[in-house]
């Protein structure tokens, strides 16, 4: 579908004045609900075929950097999407760049709880239909989408108490689309992912973020109002400065910002043909 010409514009044109303003390229995207559609079952989920493509082409660059940034634990996201220069799993709490993956030493230590909140949930949730559970080593999430309407306050609430008894304070419970997530009581999020690659970027990037969960907000509100903030089928309840309709129109934008950095020379490779 067509998106709205008028915000159309007025996106492309924050864009380009951000780029305009700074010698590089920071675009950072959540993968579920960004770079691929939602789907009833997360492990079928894959990114659109031509956004991979534009991703690809962009990371080519010198003046620019990708990454995704994901609740999705890293080696899982990793096998989702080729060629990008950063990828960050469990909402940043896992790093890889550089060659390297670094993990964030209080989930770390914390892991065995979340296994154990997994056994615990396994046994309680095992009768509730559609739901799934995901253990994802340093957090561990229930995917309720397909759980019964009437079934919802028993997941929250099995959920809820497993993670206090578990974690006796040690761990937290937060909420997104259609899950549920249990990870470590920590200061870390998407947003003090972001900043973190920005901060430690050589040059002066210009920081685009495009995501479409809850969870993403606190990356919206730490890069505006340098960088720019993009919300993926969010309607007005985000901290987001714009909103796309859908993952289409993520990889419309992609497109258009490969013609635009050619057009403009902030990139000296032809990426319309890479």
């Amino acid at each position: 579908m067509a998106g709205d010409p008028v915000l159309e514009t007025d996106l492309h044109a924050a864009i380009a004045a951000g780029l305009a303003s700074h010698d590089h390229l920071l675009a950072c995207f959540d993968f579920d609900g960004t770079l691929a559609p939602i789907v009833d079952d997360p492990a079928r989920a894959r990114a659109l075929q031509a956004t991979e493509g534009h991703l690809e082409a962009l990371s080519g660059s010198d003046r620019v950097s990708t990454a995704v940034v994901s609740g999705r634990a890293l080696n899982d996201v990793v096998g989702r999407i080729d060629g990008l220069d950063v990828y960050a799993g469990n909402h940043g709490l896992e790093l890889k760049r550089n060659g390297s993956v670094t993990v964030h030493p209080i989930a770390d230590r914390r892991a065995s709880r979340i296994d154990r909140c997994c056994d615990r949930l396994t046994d309680r949730l095992e009768q509730v239909d559609g739901c799934r559970l995901e253990n994802k080593r340093l957090t561990a999430t229930v995917h309720y989408r397909q759980v019964p309407t009437h079934a919802l306050p028993t997941v929250r609430k099995a959920v809820h108490e497993v993670a206090e008894t578990v974690g006796n304070g040690t761990l937290q419970v937060t909420r997104g689309k259609a899950i549920l997530e249990i990870g470590p009581r920590v200061h870390w999020s998407k947003g003090h992912a972001v900043s973190l690659l920005r901060d430690r970027h050589a040059g002066d990037p210009f920081v685009l973020f495009v995501g479409d969960d809850v969870t993403d907000e606190s990356a919206f509100r730490r890069i505006e109002p340098d960088g720019l903030a993009i919300a993926v089928d969010r309607g007005a309840d985000t901290d987001a400065s714009h909103v796309l309709s859908s993952p289409r129109a993520v990889e419309e934008l992609l497109a258009w910002l490969r013609r635009h950095l050619e057009a403009t020379a902030f990139v000296d490779s032809d990426l319309s043909h890479a």
